[in-house]
């Protein structure tokens, strides 16, 4: 049998079979199935393929990464900034980011990492093959990329490596990489490498930065359904993030949930509580650990200095020299005392006024409240608000958060006194209506006894506290706010500090030979005033002069025409000579009497160094901020050297400063030191701080008695106006100086010294950061405690009742009472009139 072609003659008639030509069926034509063609060029198309990826391949290698660059990969990690004990003082970087170890890292947000992105992880080995062929495929069909087919090692290596370009030739090299990665990393390390590096939105790299961001927690605090949400962030951080669309952030979140779920990594029901959670997510700001803003400034400033660029994203932490319960306590103190001072003054009236409108309704009216309340900073700690009601018994006030507060007429609305000028206040008002409308846009704080009206102050403030052995700072306050004003007073602020520069006068008068006990007349002076052409009659802030005075009690008290005499006695020239033998700048001094009164401008850190001196017997350091630099990896780059005050190293049994056992006086174990100048004689050193131990005790400054210290010493210091009020106080282990004015030198007002603007603040301060006290620091060699008469200063025999125990240079002693007077220093009173 054969199949008959229907061309064939013998199939179509046109020949026989009984005819003599024989006719035999046609040769059968031979068929290739279909399917072997296939093949056929399926293995053409495999082999061109195999030969051209082994061209790109060996086209690319030599473009992929280094096997030590794969291995020292860096993050662009902001500098940190820290206290002594480790708590966060700022952040600095075009990225917010803080790296993880896998370790730190909660099952939770593994699980739900994994769901979201790559379940397979530790399975695979660095790609999913069918994933990946779905992507290529649609890659090479339209040339852009339509679904997913990354696993995170892919992923790694794109963030890390290679551009965001959607084309075959980077997708080809991402793979090539996740091979490599996936060779030299273990897996828990490509987590790593994927959770610290992934943008997250709003400025955070990494899931600990965007934990901080959107939560305010670390990571591992958070809830099952705030993992989730942020695992759902990385597919589109612009959409997904519960900020910017909280509604697809959830969506994706509860989809996230479900493949959990399904993946048997929580139960039905941690999938439904989790699911019905409330997004809680609001924008926090960098995690900040103690109120330091103008310290961080300070550091920001000197690491751009030191490291360029490089500061910002090279993952710097530097120590500083702050301890975090002084500087908050430092940041607390100024901030009462700027409050105090400012409403003594009087309430200067609401902020805005944004009385309701006649064509808004009452929502309305809320609205536009809360949006204007939304605009408006915190500052200096004081929320805003805005009054909606008021009634016989207070008013209602409606804060930021959306929430009402209570004001109270009795105790508090009621004794507001209205401001007039810097001095003078109205008289307590009589009723609300006088004091609050509805729409005022005022200030308030909350105490023990519920919230109260304020205001934010005016006047600015300053505060530097130091350890007088080495000069590191413990704690710095430029301002009432950094984001008010960015001018660091502490460092920047040149003023007049007026009667706090006396210990330096008094100081020169004891190395010139005037002794405690020398009788000063505190009588009127007149001057010429030859810079001025005008006479100069100087007095004492009081306005009363006091008669022959003692130079102790001439320190005590301030008093004025006293420390003129004094300056007359050492001389204006040899006491700049002085005063720039212990540091202090005296460039554009002017060489007059005005000296006395501290007249020359010098800043609150400059002032506070000069006290130093006084606590460590006589060695001048220098105030430094930073500790030490680590890098990224926690290497030290840098360590402080300081120089530290070190009596023992004066010893003349003494050859080298490194026999010295330092950790007796730094309080712990170091390898070397560089030892400070001594430049004031300790004992003056030592006298002048009894001086201000009086101060304290009997003088301007015995509001500090407060504290129920003995072993303190402090003085005040106020300039003409008043403009200008300091107090400067310290004992062996600290010195603190605080400053209170306006920056347009605006008066303070009357009755406001150093005793009642800057005292108090040093006070709240001091109270929190002075350390348990200390045996008294031993007298140094050559003193000599003698009894004297309390009237003439006279050296006197046995204890009459008129008389005192005092502190003598051993070459400058007070003549005998009823002896025939004797040299100024001895005794005698100065007849300087």
């Amino acid at each position: 049998m054969f199949a008959c072609s229907a061309r064939h003659p013998c199939c179509t008639g046109q020949l026989r079979p009984d005819r003599s030509l024989h006719c035999t069926p046609p040769l059968r034509r031979t068929h290739v199935p279909r399917a072997r063609k296939l093949i056929r060029y399926g293995a053409l198309i495999a082999c061109a393929g195999v030969w051209w990826m082994a061209g790109l391949y060996l086209y690319l290698s030599p473009k992929l990464p280094e096997e030590s660059a794969l291995r020292n990969i860096t993050l662009r990690t902001p500098m940190r900034v820290l206290s002594s004990d480790g708590a966060l003082i700022g952040q600095f970087g075009e990225q917010k980011r803080k790296p993880l170890q896998f370790a730190d890292i909660p099952q939770s947000f593994i699980d739900a990492l994994l769901a979201a992105e790559d379940d397979g992880f530790f399975e695979h080995h660095g790609i999913e093959p069918l994933s990946l062929l779905r992507a290529v495929s649609e890659l090479i069909l339209t040339g852009r990329k339509g679904s997913g087919g990354s696993t995170l090692t892919m992923q790694v290596a794109r963030n890390y490596f290679l551009t965001l370009d959607q084309t075959f030739l980077r997708k080809f090299t991402e793979i090539l990489l996740a091979f490599e990665i996936e060779a030299r990393f273990s897996k828990e390390e490509i987590f790593e490498l994927y959770v610290n590096r992934v943008f997250l939105g709003h400025r955070a790299y990494g899931f600990e930065a965007a934990a901080e961001t959107y939560y305010g927690k670390p990571l591992a605090e958070l809830t099952l359904a705030q993992h989730a949400m942020l695992a759902g962030v990385p597919k589109a951080p612009s959409r997904n993030n519960p900020l910017s669309n909280p509604e697809k952030g959830k969506a994706r979140r509860d989809w996230i949930l479900g493949r959990m779920t399904i993946l048997g990594m929580i139960d039905d029901r941690d999938r439904l509580l989790a699911q019905n959670a409330p997004v809680t997510a609001a924008f926090y700001g960098q995690v900040v650990e103690v109120d330091a803003d103008y310290v961080a400034e300070m550091v920001r400033q000197k690491m751009v200095e030191r490291f360029g660029n490089a500061a910002y994203n090279d993952g710097y932490v530097v120590y500083t020299t702050v301890e975090s319960k002084l500087q908050q306590a430092a940041h607390d103190a100024l901030l009462k005392g700027l409050r105090t001072y400012d409403w003594r003054h009087g309430w200067r009236g609401p902020e805005r006024r944004l009385a309701p409108r006649e064509e808004d309704t009452p929502e309305q009216t809320l609205a536009r409240w809360q949006e204007a309340l939304r605009a408006m900073p915190v500052i200096a700690a004081l929320p805003p608000g805005i009054v909606t009601t008021i009634d016989e018994v207070g008013a209602t006030v409606l804060t930021q958060s959306g929430d009402s507060v209570r004001l109270a007429w009795e105790g508090d609305l009621n004794k507001v006194r209205r401001y007039r000028s810097v001095n003078q206040t109205a008289a307590p008002v009589k009723n609300i209506e006088e004091l609050l409308s509805p729409g005022d846009l005022i200030r308030i704080r909350e105490d023990a006894s519920g919230w109260r009206l304020t205001q934010v102050p005016k006047a600015q403030s300053a505060l530097v506290s130091l350890d007088p052995k080495h000069g590191a700072i413990r704690a710095l306050v430029g301002g009432m706010g950094f984001e008010l004003s960015k001018f660091n007073r502490a460092t920047q602020a040149k003023r007049q500090p007026g009667s706090n520069f006396k210990p330096f006068l008094y100081a020169s008068a004891l190395e010139a030979g005037i002794t405690p006990s020398t009788v000063i007349n505190d009588a009127p002076v007149v001057l010429d005033n030859l810079a001025a052409a005008e006479i100069w009659r100087p007095e004492n802030d009081s306005g009363k002069f006091y008669g022959p005075t003692r130079l102790r009690d001439a320190l005590a008290f301030s008093r004025n025409l006293v420390s003129i005499r004094v300056l007359q006695r050492v001389g204006v020239r040899p006491f700049i000579r002085y005063v720039e033998s212990l540091g202090f700048d005296t460039e554009d001094m002017q060489a007059n009497l005005t000296l006395a009164l501290g007249t020359h401008t010098y800043t609150p850190i400059e002032i506070a160094t000069g006290y130093a001196m006084l606590a460590n017997e006589g060695f001048k350091v220098e105030p430094w901020l930073i500790d030490r630099i680590e890098n990224a990896k926690g290497e030290i780059v840098y360590a402080a050297d300081p120089l530290v005050a070190c009596p023992e190293c004066l010893d003349a049994s003494v050859s080298t400063v490194e026999e010295v056992r330092m950790e007796d006086i730094l309080g712990a174990e170091v390898p070397e030191v560089r030892a400070a100048e001594r430049v004031m004689d300790p004992r003056a050193a030592y006298i002048i701080s009894t001086f201000l131990n009086d101060a304290i005790q009997r003088g301007t400054g015995r509001r500090a008695r407060a504290l129920e210290r003995q072993d303190i010493a402090g003085k005040t210091g106020t300039t003409n106006g008043p403009r200008d009020a300091w107090f400067s106080g310290f004992n062996r282990d600290l010195i603190t100086t605080t400053w209170v004015g306006f920056d347009d030198y605006g008066p303070l007002g009357r009755r406001e010294f150093g005793g009642t603007a800057a005292l108090p603040i040093w006070i709240d301060f001091m109270r929190e950061a002075l350390p348990a006290p200390r045996p008294a620091p031993p007298m140094p060699p050559g003193i000599v405690r003698l009894r004297v008469d309390r009237d003439s200063g006279l050296r006197v025999k046995g204890q009459p009742d008129n008389s005192l125990m005092e502190y003598f240079l051993e070459e400058s002693l007070p003549d005998w009472q009823g002896d025939s007077g004797g040299e100024l220093g001895n005794g005698s009173i100065e007849q300087i009139f």
